[in-house]
């Protein structure tokens, strides 16, 4: 199914490019995805409407991406069996998630395409390898320090940054692993609480705005981008995306796309790469967080424009070639937690979705979760409208709908 890669070039953006392969027409072939959640699902999906059949491994037995795949492996990622049936089955593999252990697509990558490349997402992983990422690619960032030991935590390199937050270096995400440090006395004790593991310490900074960019890039270098997404989160969960982003001017958004650009080169990507900044008070950025695949923030893609994110996963991973999304309409996303379903008792009940689907430009996104729990992403919600007014107007309708706060 492979074909042998020829020496790498320069990309584009001048710096080393992934080496160039022969695509993978859409049709019979078969695709692997590592990861069983949304992400996992949303591909799937993207993948079929071309044609492909996709095989998903992941070991819950009832999850998103393995209801919806040609066949799901119900098993473990480090599974020796199940990667030798992927190797066997599959023409390229990705990731819907970053926590699939980079060793296991470190092992497919020795025989089969993998996307994205298994060091960009080892660097994912760690919170220490991702600033370290964005120091070396010219990528702005928050100050940080590294609280490793208990003798860190009184060390005058992290006191200097109070108030911070104190983040896990690894397994954090949606506002997981995380710390608020107001003063010197409180840091030895928020590092206990975080389990007294390898964290960063970041100096808290005056917040204007939360963006984010993803782009897509190829084999050969090439990257395109979706727009650039505003966002709010609450308790530390992505709530609410608008694009176009009402309070950013052209020339921040078309800096976050040249800093995420960068950034792809620098780690020789190939995929679908999310990059979250901060919009400080001056106006100027700093990366927050990367994510290789797909992102919460993109979701709107696949109402709001002609290639949405899944699709440009697809494409980087098949080697077929990239054009730019166009935004053809306006759109407000809201994220659907498992605390909608709690609304009105301690028995799980489903929104009002008929009143919610009776609203102009709404389209519905479950993600097909048996269970509803709290703080658990169960769908989302886009509304798509002619201009930014219409669509956050009704946005507005269906959060009040839904019991969500206005924004």
């Amino acid at each position: 199914m492979n074909t042998a890669d020829p020496a790498p070039r320069p990309s584009p953006d001048g710096l080393a490019a992934p080496s160039l392969r022969s695509p993978l027409p859409p049709g019979s072939l078969m695709l692997g995805v590592l990861g069983g959640g949304q992400l996992g699902r949303m591909f799937v999906h993207a993948a079929q409407r071309h044609g492909y059949r996709v095989a998903v491994l992941e070991p819950d037995a009832a999850s998103p991406a393995g209801a919806a795949a040609d066949l799901h492996l119900d098993a473990p990622y480090t599974d020796p069996a199940a990667l030798a049936q992927l190797r066997t089955i599959c023409a390229a593999v990705t990731t819907e998630f970053e926590n699939v252990p980079a060793a296991t697509l470190s092992a497919l990558a020795d025989s089969l395409p993998v996307s994205p490349p298994p060091a960009a997402v080892q660097v994912c992983q760690h919170r220490a390898l991702e600033k370290r990422c964005f120091l070396q690619a010219g990528v702005p960032c928050a100050p940080h320090a590294l609280v490793e030991s208990a003798a860190d935590t009184t060390a005058p390199a992290a006191l200097a940054l109070l108030p911070g937050i104190l983040k896990t270096s690894r397994l954090g995400y949606d506002g997981k692993g995380q710390a608020p440090v107001e003063r010197a006395e409180d840091l030895p004790a928020a590092w206990s609480a975080l389990g007294s593991v390898p964290c960063v310490l970041e100096q808290r900074l005056p917040l204007r705005h939360e963006i984010s960019v993803i782009v897509a890039r190829g084999h050969d270098g090439q990257v395109v981008h979706l727009p650039v997404q505003q966002n709010l989160h609450r308790g530390g969960i992505l709530a609410v995306t608008q694009v176009p982003a009402p309070g950013i001017a052209e020339s921040t958004a078309a800096q976050a796309v040249a800093l995420a650009t960068r950034l792809a080169g620098a780690l020789g990507y190939v995929g679908v790469l999310c990059v979250e900044f901060f919009v400080l008070a001056d106006g100027s950025l700093v990366a927050n967080e990367m994510a290789p695949r797909p992102h919460n923030s993109g979701h709107y893609s696949l109402d709001a424009c002609d290639v949405s994110q899944f699709d440009l996963q697809l494409r980087t991973l098949a080697a077929l070639p990239l054009v730019r999304p166009r935004l053809h309409s306006a759109a407000v996303m809201l994220n659907l937690l498992g605390d909608l379903w709690f609304a009105v008792g301690p028995q799980p009940r489903p929104p009002d979705w008929a009143g919610l689907l009776a609203l102009p430009g709404v389209h519905l996104h479950l993600y097909g979760k048996a269970e509803a729990r709290r703080g658990r992403k169960m769908g989302h919600v886009t509304v798509t409208a002619a201009d930014p007014a219409a669509a956050r107007a009704t946005a507005l309708q269906v959060a009040a709908l839904l019991g969500l706060p206005a924004f």
